[in-house]
Parts: structure tokens; sequence; C-alpha cells
């Protein structure tokens, strides 16, 4: 399996392999891990895509209140794993950081220092994953996904600038989400209110992966050396 970032199953418009960006030590695994959008209207068509994919395991990290009805059955041999990144209980941080910074990576530095434990639970859960692939997904699969991307890919010593180029083309591909569902694309507004706090992407980017060596911040948040060791080796193949 080589070389196919951008995933074409029917019925999801975000979803795409991290397979092949630079780590150290080598470089992310093909179908390793798949990052997308909730994927509850994929249908058999691309249900039977992800299952030849291999992915074998699907971390869901949107709320209770976010359920959706999957348009076509789940094949068997899927295992879904479902960890809220969001605690909504928790007024404090998310008077301050919901809303509009919710929907850019103004808030991913809050959010690592506030919640450290919950940010490795969910690492934790694609290194005890069944042997195969693992998609993480939220609703629109771009900032909560975006998120657990950066920590994983950090981690394993992947660059600012691919993770962040990573990032960008979740816009792209929520352009046609959002246009599928005779929705106006968030992009514009969203470049808008960077522009307000005088950052960008790339640069809000650049400044969280360089600023924590990530691979501590696992080991430290409940992931220890063995479950660092076991994420490499399920994410990086050697070059």
């Amino acid at each position: 399996m080589s070389g196919q970032r951008v995933l074409d199953w029917d019925g999801l418009l975000n979803a795409r392999d991290l397979g092949g960006l630079p780590a150290e030590g080598g470089r992310i695994r093909w179908g390793a891990v798949v990052r997308a959008e909730h994927p509850a209207a994929l249908t058999a068509a691309g249900w039977e895509g992800l299952r030849q994919h291999g992915v074998r395991t699907i971390i869901d990290l949107t709320g209770l209140d976010e359920d959706e009805t999957d348009r076509a059955p789940r094949p068997s041999g899927l295992t879904t794993v479902r960890v809220p990144l969001e605690d909504k209980s928790d007024t404090e941080f998310w008077d301050r950081w919901g809303g509009a910074f919710s929907c850019t990576p103004l808030y991913y530095e809050p959010f690592l220092d506030r919640y450290p434990r919950l940010v490795a639970e969910v690492v934790a859960a694609v290194v005890h994953a069944e042997p195969g692939g693992v998609l993480v997904h939220c609703g629109g699969g771009r900032d909560r996904t975006g998120l657990i991307a950066l920590v994983l890919l950090a981690s394993v010593g992947v660059s600012a600038q691919d993770i962040a180029e990573d990032y960008a083309i979740s816009h792209q591909r929520r352009a046609e989400l959002c246009s599928a569902a005779g929705l106006g694309d968030d992009t514009p507004k969203i470049r808008e209110f960077l522009a307000q706090h005088d950052a960008t992407e790339r640069g809000l980017l650049d400044e969280i992966v360089n600023g924590r060596d990530f691979a501590d911040y696992l080991r430290t948040s409940g992931l220890g050396d063995e479950g660092l060791a076991t994420l490499r080796e399920r994410l990086v193949a050697p070059a």
C-alpha cells in the first residue's frame, strides 16, 4: 500500500492517509492512520473501500450529543473506540476557547496544556488498537482530528511544515464537503478571524510543533516509555 494520500471512499470527502510523511528515522507507514470526517455518510461501497484499505479500528472524537446514523451498516470486524475530545462541562475553558477559536489552531496550545491525560488517552487508543489501520475522526475532520494528527505526527518527528501542509488539505476538502451539504465554506471567515489575532494557521502550527517535546508530553501524560515505543513501531516505517 503506497502513494495515495487523499482517499476516495464513497460518502467521505475529507479522508486521507497520513502515510509517506517524513518522520525521525523513516516515514509514516501507509495505512497506519487515516484521518477523516464522521464516517456515518459512507455507502456500502465506501465502507468496503475503508475495509480494503486495512482499517480495523475507528477512534471517534465526537461527543455524545453528536451521534449520527450510519447510512449503511458498518462491516463486521471493525472496532469503534469513542473518546470524546471536548468536555463542554468545563465552562471555564470553553467560554474562553470555544466558538470561533475552536475552529482554528488558536485553541490547540491551551487545550494541550489543559487536557494532557485526555490527549494521551486518545493516543493510547491508537497504540492499543487491534492489528490493522486506525481511522481517527471528529465531525468535519479538521480541528479535533487535526489536533490529534498533530500530536501523533509530532511525537515521531514529522516536521511542522509537513503537519501544516496536511492540515491545510482539510480546507480544500471541507469546501467540497460544505458545497455538497449546501453550506458555505468557512475558510475565509477563519482566515479573517486569525488575522484579527495577528496569526496564521501555518505560524500557529509551527509554534505548537516546535514549542514542546511531544514525545515527552505523551510520556509524562500517561503513555509511558513502552507506549511511546509501540506508537513509533506502529507509525514509522524505518528508512
